[in-house]
C-alpha cells in the first residue's frame, strides 16, 4: 500500500531484456539506503519488488504481462521515475490509498501552462471513467493528485511547482502514456452498487 507522495525521483541506469522478463536497474539516490531486498517500491505507481542491490542501484524484475500493461514499457536509459516506499502503519498519511496496481494506461491529451500552475488532461476509457469524479483522488504515474475537470473520456489534474519539480510529471509531453490508478474507495462504493 502506498500514498502517492513521491519520495525520490530515480533514474533508469540499465535495462536487461531476458525471456519473459525485463530487469530494470534504477539509481534510487538517498532512498536506496532504506530499500532492502524483497521490499515493495512504487515505481511510477507500479508496485515492484526490489530483487538486487548494488549501492544506490536497485534492480526490479518486470514480467512480460506487467510490461504490456504499464507505461514502463517505453522507458529508456536516463528516464526519471517516481519512487515511493511502501506505507508504514505508524507513518503520517498524506495523499490517498494507492495499491500499486495500474488500472489502465492513459494518454496525455493536452497540457496547459500558466504561472506556477500546470493542467494536464488525460484520456481514459469509459470503463474506468466512472471512478473519476471532480475533487476526487487519482494516481498518475504514482503521484496522488486531485481531479479537476471531468469530461466524457478524459479528466484534468492540476500541478503546483513542487509537484512538477519533485516528480517526472514536469517532463511529460502530449501523447505520453501515464499509469492511471483510480481511487480504491470509488471502486468499492461502485462495486457494491452493481
Amino acid at each position: 500500500m502506498f500514498t502517492g507522495i513521491v519520495e525520490q525521483l530515480g533514474t533508469v541506469k540499465a535495462i536487461e531484456e531476458k525471456q519473459n522478463l525485463i530487469v530494470l536497474w534504477l539509481d534510487a539516490g538517498a532512498l536506496a539506503k532504506q530499500i532492502r531486498l524483497g521490499d515493495s517500491v512504487a515505481i511510477n505507481g507500479v508496485c515492484l519488488t526490489a530483487s538486487r542491490k548494488k549501492g544506490q542501484l536497485i534492480a526490479f524484475d518486470l514480467m512480460k504481462e506487467t510490461i504490456e500493461k504499464i507505461s514502463l514499457k517505453g522507458i529508456q536509459l536516463g528516464s526519471g521515475v517516481n519512487l515511493e516506499l511502501a506505507l508504514k502503519a505508524n507513518s503520517r498519511f498524506g495523499g490517498h490509498f494507492i495499491t500499486g496496481h495500474v488500472d489502465e494506461l492513459g494518454s496525455i491529451k493536452n497540457i496547459e501552462k500558466a504561472k506556477n500552475w500546470v493542467s494536464i488532461t488525460i484520456g481514459i476509457s469509459k470503463r474506468h471513467r466512472r471512478y473519476i469524479v471532480p475533487k476526487g483522488s487519482v494516481a498518475i504515474d504514482g503521484v496522488s493528485l486531485t481531479v479537476g475537470k471531468v469530461a466524457k473520456n478524459s479528466f484534468s489534474v492540476y500541478l503546483i511547482p513542487y509537484s512538477l519539480r519533485i516528480t517526472n510529471l514536469g517532463s511529460k509531453k502530449i501523447g505520453d502514456s501515464v499509469n492511471i490508478e483510480t481511487d480504491i474507495l470509488a471502486k468499492y462504493v461502485l462495486a457494491n452498487r452493481s
